[in-house]
């Protein structure tokens, strides 16, 4: 029973084994039933679960379908031109920041996310420029995004005064982005496309592709 009432309160197609003990399905549904019931304070709506210590703002910008799974101590800022968006069974994972404005001078273009994806803990996804991810995306863990760049052609200027660019990043359906990946702005990863770890992504790249490296090149096709 245990194990039925938790599959119907997670959000996602989840599958435990047989082999947890009934008393950490306990912890884990109580937990689950906790973060249903702050989701709800936080964004009255019965369809987010929310840990505990997370900071939301601008909560007018942020738009969701249902099943948002926030973890532990998660901050978004929805001030945006386009506002916050996340499709349907969507997790984002402890210590994520997802910043919809970096400067008060400039107004972020925002965040988009499809269906299913699940954004790992420890991340950054600067929003300046734009941040549009598809369906079904696994982003693992300390994964950065940061779509503006600093301007710095004119060396009487210091780089600081010489405002930034913004290109954008984009994610196609069905990709894997591994654990300390650097994706930068202007960036364009096609459909099913894997990261290796540590990569530094910048460019356009085509679908079905294996990236990797300082700076990311194709390693080979799926």
């Amino acid at each position: 029973m245990l194990r039925y009432l938790y599959k119907k309160i997670n959000s996602s197609d989840v599958s435990l084994s047989n082999k947890i003990p009934n008393s950490v399905i306990t912890k884990l549904f109580i937990s689950k039933f906790c973060s249903l019931i702050r989701g709800f304070f936080k964004f009255g709506k019965w369809c987010v679960f929310c840990g505990k210590h997370c900071v939301i703002e601008c909560k007018r910008s942020i738009h969701f379908s249902k099943w948002l799974n926030i973890a532990n101590n998660v901050f978004i800022n929805g001030l945006s031109e386009a506002g916050i968006f996340f499709g349907h069974n969507v997790s984002i994972g402890k210590y994520t920041c997802i910043e919809g404005t970096g400067s008060f001078s400039y107004l972020g273009k925002g965040f988009k996310c499809g269906n299913n994806c699940g954004l790992g803990t420890h991340s950054f996804y600067g929003c300046a420029g734009g941040i549009e991810m598809g369906n079904d995306v696994i982003i693992g863990n300390y994964v950065s995004m940061h779509s503006e760049n600093h301007n710095y052609t004119d060396r009487d200027i210091p780089i600081r005064l010489q405002g930034v660019n913004h290109k954008g990043i984009k994610i196609g359906n069905n990709c894997w982005i591994g654990a300390k990946a650097t994706v930068l702005d202007g960036a364009i990863i096609g459909n099913g496309c894997v990261v290796a770890a540590g990569a530094v992504v910048t460019g356009s790249f085509p679908d079905n592709v294996v990236i990797g490296g300082v700076p990311a090149k194709i390693l080979k096709m799926r």
